[in-house]
């Protein structure tokens, strides 16, 4: 979806990126080789055509922070399937609702072929330079809770250039709720082991590992990571959705 997008180049917004696949056009080199009238003339023609060169090289250096700085946040999921290996689900457990209240217990970060979690009170204090190898974040409900809490547990904390946040991407298909009824919407994601728990469960479970069970610990670990990995297989389901909405059928050969 990334090569078919527009929208981060000078002048272009969402009627005419339309109207651009209307037109048959898919690709940067499409519309730089082009005879298309956008950009009629000589000098932003010229601008748009070192833009399209400018993002070829960020996309060929791996630069999706490049990307990110030009896309509205809302459209950070196009980035994705070009960044896959790059990209880091991540889902925390807090004492609370509000950073203000709570703490961060328990985070799970999957990507890169890994699941590695974090607990408060052994490693939680790795997670900034681990999470700082992924150029790409997907969370659920990420932008008003995990980043807030993780901003207020680590001052220095600067989230990815590029965050997805599931929440609202769900919301664009007719998706609503929490993670766990759109999972059963769909019918995907797996839970084998934590069927049940849910987010007041995981404060509870928390206070019980404090209090000295290892057990209680091991399941809240579990828990979160399940709610992690689900992230990707949500991700994938909404985004080939959202494309099949946005990409009109391609023109007929001539």
């Amino acid at each position: 979806m990334l090569r078919s997008t527009f929208l981060h180049l000078p002048g272009v917004g969402p009627a005419t990126e339309a109207a651009l696949w209307r037109d048959g056009i898919r690709d940067w080199r499409e519309l730089a080789e082009g005879a298309h009238p956008l950009g009629t003339s000589p000098a932003h023609r010229e601008r748009l055509r070192a833009e399209l060169a400018a993002s070829e090289a960020a996309l060929a250096g791996g630069d999706a922070g490049w990307f990110g700085r030009r896309l509205p946040a809302g459209e950070h999921w196009r980035v994705y399937s070009a960044f896959r290996e790059r990209t880091a689900f991540l889902d925390i457990e807090t004492t609370a609702l509000s950073p203000y209240e709570g703490m961060v217990t328990v985070v799970a970060v999957h990507g890169g072929g890994a699941t590695r979690s974090f607990v408060a009170g052994e490693d939680l204090e790795e997670l900034p330079a681990y999470l700082g190898r992924f150029p790409v974040l997907v969370t659920f409900n990420g932008r008003y809770f995990d980043v807030p809490f993780l901003e207020a547990t680590f001052p220095a904390f600067v989230a990815p250039p590029v965050h997805i946040d599931l929440r609202f991407l769900c919301y664009r298909i007719g998706l609503s709720g929490g993670l766990k009824r759109i999972e059963t919407t769909l019918g995907i994601g797996d839970r084998t082991g934590v069927e049940g728990i849910r987010g007041l469960d995981a404060v509870r479970l928390w206070r019980e590992y404090r209090a000295g069970s290892a057990a209680a610990l091991e399941r809240l670990v579990r828990y979160n990571r399940a709610d992690t990995v689900n992230l990707e297989p949500l991700l994938e389901r909404v985004a080939g959705d959202l494309v099949r909405r946005l990409l009109p059928p391609p023109l007929p050969s001539r």
